[in-house]
């Protein structure tokens, strides 16, 4: 199989190439994602949603990188996600709830992540494409340039100038 005409197919939406990914690393993902121990989602769980991700971010996808690299770093990318996220979880006391409530005067979390997503659409594309990739799918620079074949240097100023104009629009608001 070359891996070029492979992926090709893949970012053009070749139902044929999905099926055949899917037939061929749907027991190779299943098998990495055994090797960590979730509470609440199975490994079943983060394969689909590699799958999925592959789907929606298939123009994302590099030529020049084998496919089987490619697919792994989303899966664990989705993993490292879930477990940071699962790790976060803390129980607090119900003062130090209230205490919190105080604080956070800017409404509540999901009001604050609309307004940061609403910001994110903002930006030009490739910025947007950039800075998601980086810090909401915590992708490094050097598989942002995989991905994107750009530099890191130039990955690197397109995240610089994202978060300045997003910290700049926070601050307004």
């Amino acid at each position: 199989m070359d891996n070029r005409k492979f992926i090709l197919r893949l970012k053009k939406g070749n139902e044929a190439a999905f099926k055949e990914v899917y037939l061929n690393y749907y027991d190779k993902l299943i098998h990495i994602a055994r090797r960590f121990d979730f509470s609440v989602l199975t490994p079943q769980d983060f394969v689909q949603e590699t799958f999925l991700r592959l789907y929606d971010k298939r123009e994302l996808l590099h030529e020049d990188v084998l496919l089987d690299k490619q697919l792994f770093t989303i899966c664990r990318n989705i993993i490292i996600n879930h477990v940071n996220r699962e790790n976060k979880i803390i129980q607090l006391d119900p003062l130090k709830m209230e205490m919190a409530e105080e604080v956070t005067d800017s409404g509540n979390f999901e009001e604050r992540q609309e307004k940061l997503y609403t910001f994110i659409n903002q930006l030009p594309e490739q910025q947007q494409k950039i800075f998601t990739l980086h810090k909401l799918e915590n992708l490094s620079y050097k598989e942002i340039a995989a991905i994107t074949d750009l530099s890191e240097k130039t990955i690197a100023n397109h995240i610089y100038l994202a978060s300045k104009f997003i910290r700049k629009k926070i601050e307004n608001h």
